[in-house]
């Protein structure tokens, strides 16, 4: 089969970066859906662990944690799915990835895709709601349906995780959201996605809270750059509030400032559950049928702001450049085959 894949770490603007590969065709487990990948997109993860993981000798990398695409065999164990339907999901961190034809994946972290969504709008969605989601519902314990009277800060709201959550918010939540972006474009972003107040995150937090009525904030969602910023969410954060990451920190931050306030500190990270096998590891696919209900209802959109055709190297290593420029408003995508 035709896959995407790298044999060394090494910068994306390398043409040995991401290269084009044959390999043999994976074989699904009892618990896993045999799937024909039809649309992939690029997460921030994707770039750091082609930055970070080295393959063993001989032995390519295959990245890729979004994907749709149609069932071709399912495992023995396997309940809810047929050979024919079209599926969506997120993966797994310690398996092999999507930027395949072919990809075996869990059928317990898997969904039937949103049917009003083409494949590449569909593919901008798994990795980044379901981390939105376990951040809102799991991290930082709201209810659905709840948070009257309390208000959430999500810095770097214009990205593929913080388009996603802002949108479960404003659908299935009663808080007040407050997004952070830094440009006109992508202010407007959050704005169209629903966001009651943006702040620019480049200028003080706290004059321009305070400006919108919103002197202090409950629940905090720090999705980019956490360790530039921290000083300025603890200020802004309300006694007994929560702040939850999803990050990887590129400097120290004093988690003692904390302690006055009484502030909680949340990980967010959407790869556990597959990743150790937890009891509730079946949470990933109701929440993502969930999803694609939103979707099909009208009350939850995609968040593809590029498409790029077809899924081979050259286009995929410009979908990391992309990403890795920090500048994304939502998500990029591939799809038109291999």
């Amino acid at each position: 089969m035709k896959a995407i894949g790298y044999l060394q770490s090494l910068p994306i603007d390398h043409p040995e970066s991401l290269v084009d590969l044959q390999l043999p065709e994976p074989q699904p487990g009892p618990l896993d859906l045999l799937v024909r990948v039809a649309a992939v997109s690029v997460n921030p993860v994707d770039t750091k662990v082609r930055r970070n993981r080295a393959p063993q000798p001989g032995q390519p990398e295959v990245l890729g944690w979004d994907a749709v695409g149609t069932v071709l065999a399912v495992g023995e164990a396997v309940q809810g799915f047929a050979v024919g339907d079209r599926v969506y999901y997120a993966g797994a961190i310690n398996r092999p990835g999507s930027n395949a034809e072919l990809q075996v994946v869990d059928h317990r972290i898997a969904a039937h895709a949103p049917q009003s969504l083409s494949d590449a709008e569909a593919a901008a969605l798994p990795l980044t709601a379901i981390t939105a989601w376990e951040l809102l519902f799991d991290r930082l314990g709201v209810l659905e349906g709840g948070g009257a009277g309390q208000t959430l800060l999500v810095t770097g709201a214009a990205g593929g995780v913080g388009s996603i959550l802002v949108q479960l918010a404003r659908q299935l939540t009663q808080l007040r959201v407050v997004g952070t972006a830094s440009r006109p474009e992508t202010q407007a972003w959050v704005k169209r996605l629903g966001a009651h107040v943006v702040v620019d995150h480049s200028q003080p937090l706290r004059p321009q809270l305070v400006a919108a009525g919103v002197p202090e904030v409950a629940l905090i969602a720090s999705l980019t750059h956490t360790e530039q910023h921290w000083d300025a969410l603890v200020d802004a954060a309300a006694p007994q509030g929560r702040l939850a990451l999803i990050d990887d920190l590129s400097g120290p931050v004093d988690v003692m400032t904390l302690k006055r306030k009484a502030l909680s500190l949340h990980w967010e990270l959407m790869f556990t559950r597959p990743l150790f096998g937890t009891p509730d590891v079946a949470e990933q696919g109701r929440l993502l049928a969930r999803v694609a209900a939103l979707v099909d209802a009208g009350r939850l959109h995609t968040t593809v702001s590029e498409q790029l055709s077809p899924i081979n190297a050259a286009n995929l290593r410009q979908a990391h450049a992309l990403v890795e420029s920090g500048r994304m408003r939502g998500k990029v995508v591939l799809s038109g085959g291999f």
